[in-house]
């Protein structure tokens, strides 16, 4: 019997190997983005998926945000899929 949790042992350490490096990080970035999603608000300067830089302009409601990608451009986009990141908008000290 003690043989065939032996085989077993390998097989185990694969999967918290797996879940340490790969399953976890990846559900924080998850988490994260969500929350970052959730922050959102007007004046916020956001890089789409598609990777057009804006501005959001105004929240639509919990699906949507109006970006503005020129003057007189503005765009719908779907807040969960279309929103990658938010740009650094950090002044340069002199």
């Amino acid at each position: 019997m003690d043989a065939g949790i032996g085989q077993f042992i390998p097989l185990i350490l694969i999967f918290v190997i797996f879940y340490f490096f790969l399953i976890r990080p990846q559900q924080k970035k998850v988490k994260d983005h969500k929350a970052m999603v959730e922050a959102l608000k007007r004046g916020d300067k956001v890089v789409t998926s598609g990777g057009i830089i804006g501005t959001v302009e105004r929240v639509i409601d919990n699906e949507k945000v109006e970006v503005q990608i020129s003057e007189n451009v503005n765009v719908e986009i779907v807040r969960a899929t279309g929103i990658q990141g938010l740009v650094n908008t950090q002044e340069v000290k002199k």
